[in-house]
């Protein structure tokens, strides 16, 4: 690689690591914390932004993009963090009776489920493991764009199957979303009051996730 490769490589890197540290970042912040011209560093970023690196909100601030999410997910290790997440899938389910899901974000803005915990209803949701769904109009997807209401939890009645209410909350590291989980849940059982009982596990769970992941508890665990 040529000294000029390199030094726009190492700019690159500069301008993600001050999205990532500072959560976000507009074109005149990024560029004056690496010393770029705003000229250079929109440049790069646009390069970031089309590999979906960084995406850039209706305010033109610059965030983390879906692409390193999945990356950070990754280098987590999606079966570490199915090891992590497991207890707390297994407590949901046994506390409900349903399928209780975990999904990381994916390429083209999609959410990507990565494990499950059966319900033990007869009629229950079952694997769709490995399989992709928008974010946009899912339970999930809201989840993993944070998305959710004070109550930490969301729901979506007949989002992305007509007959199928689904219930998520995010798990994050830091302050970073990095999975999301939810209950899906066939709808004609479902009432306003097991609903609200279903966020609510849910919602407790993934903070407990949280809290673990962040101050690194969890994982000293595995």
């Amino acid at each position: 690689m040529s000294e000029q490769s390199t030094r726009t490589v190492e700019r690159a890197l500069s301008l993600l690591a001050i999205v990532c540290d500072r959560g976000s970042a507009t074109l005149a912040e990024a560029s004056r914390a690496v010393d770029l011209s705003p000229s250079t560093a929109l440049r790069l970023l646009r390069t970031l932004e089309a590999t979906g690196f960084v995406r850039r909100d209706d305010e033109a601030t610059y965030r983390a993009g879906s692409r390193l999410m999945q990356l950070g997910a990754q280098a987590l290790g999606h079966e570490s963090l199915i090891t992590i997440c497991h207890d707390e899938m297994v407590g949901l389910e046994e506390a409900t009776g349903e399928s209780v899901y975990l999904s990381v974000e994916g390429h083209a803005a999609s959410a990507l489920y990565i494990s499950i915990v059966e319900g033990s209803h007869s009629v229950r949701h079952t694997t769709w493991v490995g399989r992709t769904i928008p974010l946009d109009g899912s339970a999930a997807g809201l989840a993993l764009r944070g998305q959710t209401p004070e109550s930490g939890y969301v729901i979506v009645e007949r989002g992305i199957e007509r007959d199928v209410t689904a219930i998520a909350a995010p798990v994050m590291a830091s302050d970073r979303i990095i999975a999301a989980l939810s209950i899906l849940v066939p709808s004609y059982r479902v009432t306003p009051q097991s609903a609200e009982q279903c966020g609510l596990l849910l919602a407790a769970a993934a903070h407990r996730l949280s809290a673990g992941l962040t101050n690194g508890t969890t994982l000293e665990k595995q």
